[in-house]
């Protein structure tokens, strides 16, 4: 499949590179922008397959055209190209179900292998970027967790009190105990004394 492309990038030598490139590797570009205004314009009246949009640019960034093609439920998919190696900005890219994170300095090395990935459906973030902030991944015995456990485990997490879980749950002390063994089981935790709550807090983040 030859997907069809729309870029955009405020520094013109970085989007004629670009363009030169895709245009060399026969991709289907359709057009190019030289600011977030254009590129947004771009997308709404072609729907390309894909828009490879520099994070920052004027008027609109990157982060901002992916939010309102999210909420216009355009079937574009986002890769932002960028020099910005910083954690937040991927986070906030992965809940606006960004397609790609490309990094300007690998750029052409790169986006081959990232138009190959989003055309599979597959999201691609470089792999120097995602050295770089450590991305840590959730571990993977939460999966064993059912919704209940998981939940008794986020209040635990929040200093809960097996009473307090109870209320909250609207269940008894006797099973918010029994889940906790569940847990403590499927974890695989020592019986020692707060192995759980140890275990809870230092996971918080994926609770």
């Amino acid at each position: 499949m030859n997907p069809t492309i729309i870029i955009a990038d405020d520094h013109p030598l970085v989007l004629k590179g670009l363009q030169d490139f895709l245009h060399e590797k026969e991709y289907n570009v359709l057009a190019s922008a030289k600011n977030g205004k254009e590129a947004l314009a771009l997308i709404k009246a072609h729907v390309p397959d894909i828009a490879i949009l520099d994070i920052k640019m004027p008027f609109f960034t990157g982060l901002q055209i992916a939010k309102k093609c999210k909420m216009a439920n355009l079937k574009t998919r986002i890769v932002l190209i960028t020099f910005e190696k910083d954690e937040n900005v991927y986070n906030e890219a992965k809940s606006l179900g960004v397609y790609g994170y490309v990094l300007k300095e690998f750029a052409l090395e790169e986006i081959e292998n990232c138009i190959a990935s989003v055309v599979k459906d597959k999201p691609y973030f470089s792999p120097d970027l995602l050295a770089y902030i450590k991305v840590k991944k959730s571990p993977e015995e939460l999966q064993l967790l059912t919704k209940t456990e998981t939940k008794i485990l986020g209040l635990i997490a929040k200093n809960k009190t097996g009473v307090q879980i109870a209320e909250l749950l609207f269940v008894s002390v006797r099973t918010v105990e029994k889940h906790k063994s569940n847990i403590i089981k499927k974890l695989k935790l020592s019986s020692k004394q707060n192995s759980l709550l140890i275990w809870a807090k230092e996971n918080s983040e994926y609770l």
